[in-house]
């Protein structure tokens, strides 16, 4: 099986972190992995400083797949409207990039990187320093690496529930792969 490298990314209006995780057979290898940090700007300039920066990070990295992070409940209207807008970019970079978009809950992922659904940001943090030696200044970064790692984790369950329903060849498997996505559209058929 050739190497598999998914960006995983925690949006955010001020700081998004971004991981490049690559698997290959059962290694797991950060690539590259950080925080784009967009400050105090006005939220036009902000998304602009984002489009540009992860457009440059899928252009240095070539990933296969993205994974990022759902919106949780509980975050106040404004926060959701910013970081709506954020994920928004992240994924639009991903579609017009042509790469596969899967979603994740916050609980979800930290169950698949600590064991722990309700792991805190410094279990993240520590987390990905002993699993991948990421020496995360943000959590923002920790979080990215640890959604890539989960898309990698959940990535053969997909497969293999795909395989089942009757798609041999790879293009079967991809396309059907691409329906049971947790993405809500197939943003690959857009001009």
């Amino acid at each position: 099986m050739p190497p598999m490298r998914v960006l995983g990314i925690d949006p955010g209006s001020r700081r998004c972190g971004y991981g490049v995780v690559s698997r290959d057979g059962g290694r797991l290898t950060v690539v590259e992995s950080g925080v784009l940090v967009t400050g105090a700007r006005p939220m036009a300039e902000r998304l602009a400083l984002l489009l540009g920066g992860l457009t440059a990070v899928i252009d240095r990295t070539r990933p296969a797949e993205v994974s990022i992070e759902q919106i949780f409940a509980g975050i106040s209207p404004r926060s959701a409207l910013a970081l709506g807008q954020a994920r928004g970019v992240a994924m639009a970079v991903a579609a017009r990039a042509g790469l596969p978009v899967f979603e994740y809950q916050p609980s979800e992922v930290k169950l698949a990187f600590t064991g722990s659904g309700r792991a805190g940001k410094a279990q993240m943090m520590r987390t990905a320093r002993a699993l991948l030696g990421v020496e995360a200044e943000l959590s923002d970064e920790a979080d990215a690496v640890a959604l890539a790692v989960c898309h990698l984790a959940r990535r053969p369950l997909k497969l293999a529930a795909v395989t089942r329903l009757g798609g041999s060849n790879a293009a079967t498997a991809r396309a059907a792969l691409s329906r049971l996505r947790p993405a809500r559209h197939d943003h690959r058929r857009l001009p």
